[in-house]
């Protein structure tokens, strides 16, 4: 029985076609696996935002995650334009941080008022209201700011009197292990609770360098540095000012507070 000739064509056809199986084979994976997916995406949210709100506990499983989530939050869609809850879409389901990428739900921010190097600012926004028997207890609110290397995703939860931190934490950054990454670090994430972040009407909380003075009328209003990650504690005090400041979530804390929202 004579052999198959081997030629430059064959293995050009062979190749080409174990390519397009290979790469079939993998887009129906990815479609399968999707829905997955986006349901263990939307889970590891919820845990993010029951952590920065103390309601996460070491060991729920997905289903009790949810069943916390949905007993204790209520998820509201805020227009960032105006400072008001909207309905324009549904904040169950909402992706904010994909609308930033779309012309018509997201807007170029001026140079002079991107302090957080963000460039872009999305219309809508969700919010996590904390109940307590049927009355606001904490407010989290999605922030976000550029540190050294990355940009910096995670919450920060006011308690109800919208001024005094509750919480902050995050959920996604590529800072350095041991050095910005500190920013993780329970026991820093521990000195923001209970800190003041508007003076005068503005946002004055920040990160300063060294340790704060107790014995100082700033001290409410300041949080201990990071060792040796100046830029990453900057990026953090930035990504503050601008989300709970004017650009930010601010006008929609003052029309809360006031029971205007």
């Amino acid at each position: 029985m004579s052999k198959i000739k081997e030629t430059p064509t064959r293995t050009l056809v062979v190749t080409l076609v174990m390519c397009l199986v290979c790469s079939i084979a993998v887009s129906a994976a990815a479609l399968i696996l999707r829905p997955t997916q986006q349901e263990n995406a939307l889970v590891d949210r919820q845990r993010a935002v029951l952590v920065i709100a103390e309601l996460w506990q070491p060991g729920m499983s997905s289903d009790e995650v949810r069943e916390m989530f949905s007993s204790r939050v209520t998820p509201r869609l805020v227009d960032l334009r105006t400072g008001e809850y909207s309905d324009a879409f549904d904040p169950h389901t909402f992706d904010q941080n994909k609308s930033i990428a779309d012309a018509s739900l997201s807007s170029q921010i001026p140079e002079g008022q991107d302090i957080a190097s963000i460039r872009r600012r999305e219309h809508y926004a969700v919010v996590y209201q904390i109940e307590q028997d049927g009355q606001m207890d904490r407010l989290v609110l999605p922030v976000r700011g550029y540190g050294l290397w990355s940009t910096m995703y995670g919450f920060v939860a006011l308690q109800s009197d919208l001024e005094t931190v509750a919480g902050l934490g995050f959920y996604q950054h590529g800072e350095t292990p041991g050095l910005g990454g500190e920013i993780d670090n329970p026991n820093w994430q521990a000195k923001w609770v209970g800190k003041k972040v508007y003076q005068n009407g503005e946002p004055a909380l920040r990160v300063i360098k060294g340790s704060v003075n107790e014995q100082s009328p700033q001290a409410d209003y300041q949080v201990d540095a990071i060792a040796g990650a100046t830029i990453t504690a900057n990026g953090v005090t930035h990504m503050i000012h601008f989300w709970l400041g004017e650009d930010g979530f601010g006008p929609f804390i003052k029309k809360l507070g006031a029971g205007e929202a």
